[in-house]
């Protein structure tokens, strides 16, 4: 199976050919344009562990990829097992850095770098590992001498922004530095973090939230990331999501003692009620939004128009939006302002809770879901680069994210105007790709 970017994930990882940065390139790559195509290197890596009397250069590709998949255990161990050359020590370094042991990354990346490994990258490495310790001056220091190619790529901007930042007092170039670094590649997983956590400060708190999420859907991700996420998802009482965050920090640092101590806080606070009055807020809210639209005096084609599109309680209407309504058959502007006044005098309005999923969506269980399959739940589904028809189809459900999607049945999908089993193929075909599927497949 060839991928989007026109290489061959599993040749690549397979073939008794030479491996280096650009082939680790061309498969980080690949799968930023596809992410799909992850389900491509954990099979081939799983193929390549099942065979025998594996060489040391080839221990050091296997290496390289289980730390692309964020398996980062596993890598330190193969890695150490490799040909000893220059990849396999400044992977190791970059291994050490996700283990938060500092001070052997640092001596791996002096080996890389008298191994023949490029300069340059092992002087920015370094700079990221002086910046972590405190010795931020030390990292500035090294990345004002840095100069050639390298400051061209999307690392140097992000580098530079974080140690700024750390050193404090520039924002708005910490900021423009961060973007530049996400121009260039969007998907930047350290730039990603940086950016939210300037705008989290600042109080941009779902500016911050989108991009951790974004963040949060790349592999590997950055462990800062996983760990502000959760604290944002407590924060809406979204215990469970909190949690699967914290265990994707403990899948690659089991002893990771921030990431323990959250999750046992969040599965704690999944079981506390909201105080009496809250609680009594919220009662009367669902009583309110149960209430069937035909209890009102409404014009004999309002009621028609609402008939047909399944639109039968107050909730219903609060989910659905303006421009949804309009594009029903027979429904116009005086319609239109009649249920308007009619949400208004209750308080309510059109499109109040689109954002929430309808009750008709069961909670999805993500009990039986691995780490990486759960992180891919709040990935937009832009990211499953659908058909334009089955991309139109996703809109008139105001499905936005892969979590979304997969609490939808194949016949849910297929009620959607223009929608048919071509497209219902393609979405499955796609989901499977992820090792997901919809709901009753």
């Amino acid at each position: 199976m060839v991928m989007a970017a026109g290489i061959d994930i599993r040749e690549i990882v397979l073939s008794n050919q030479t491996f280096g940065p650009q082939d680790i390139d061309r498969i980080t790559r690949a799968i930023e344009e596809d992410l799909t195509q992850v389900a491509l290197l954990r099979d081939a890596v799983g193929e390549l562990q099942q065979s025998q009397n594996l060489s040391p250069a080839t221990m050091t590709r296997l290496g390289v990829c289980q730390y692309l998949l964020g398996k980062f255990k596993d890598a330190d161990a193969t890695l150490r097992q490799g040909d000893g050359g220059a990849l396999a020590q400044y992977y190791l370094g970059k291994v050490c850095f996700q283990l938060e042991e500092y001070d052997r990354a640092l001596g791996y990346y002096d080996a890389a770098e008298k191994a023949g490994y490029t300069p340059e990258w092992c002087q920015l490495s370094r700079a990221e590992i002086y910046r972590y310790i405190g010795r931020k001056d030390e990292a500035l220091k090294i990345l004002d001498n840095i100069f050639g190619p390298v400051e061209q790529h999307p690392e140097y901007p992000y580098q530079r922004a974080a140690t700024l930042a750390a050193i404090g007092g520039n924002l708005p170039e910490v900021i423009a530095l961060y973007q530049r670094a996400l121009q260039h590649n969007p998907r930047h997983a350290g730039a990603l973090f940086g950016l939210a956590v300037e705008y989290d400060r600042m109080g941009s708190d779902q500016h911050a939230f989108e991009l951790y999420q974004r963040g949060a859907g790349l592999i590997p991700s950055h462990t800062g990331t996983l760990i502000n996420l959760g604290l944002m998802y407590e924060d809406r009482n979204d215990f469970a999501r909190a949690q699967a965050c914290y265990r994707r920090v403990l899948e690659t640092s089991p002893d990771h003692r921030i990431a323990n101590l959250y999750l046992k806080d969040a599965a704690a606070g999944g079981n506390v009620l909201y105080d009496e009055d809250s609680q009594k807020k919220n009662e009367r809210l669902a009583q309110l939004l149960n209430v069937p639209v035909t209890d009102f005096e409404l014009s004999v084609r309002s009621r028609n128009c609402l008939q047909k599109m399944g639109i039968r309680t107050l909730g219903d209407l609060t989910r659905v939006s303006e421009q949804t309504l309009l594009s029903s058959k027979n429904f116009g502007e005086t319609s239109l302002v009649e249920i308007k006044e009619m949400l208004t005098a209750r308080g309510l309005g059109l499109g109040q809770f689109a954002h929430e999923k309808r009750e008709a969506d069961p909670p999805l269980d993500v009990s039986g879901m691995t780490p990486d399959q759960q992180m891919l739940l709040d990935r937009p589904i832009s990211e499953l680069n659908l058909s334009v028809r089955a991309r139109k189809c996703m809109v008139r459900l105001q499905l936005n994210t892969i979590g979304e999607l997969i609490r939808k049945t194949g016949d849910d999908l297929l009620e959607c105007k223009n929608f048919g089993v071509t497209s219902l193929t393609e979405v499955r075909e796609k989901l499977t790709g992820l090792n997901l599927k919809l709901r009753g497949d």
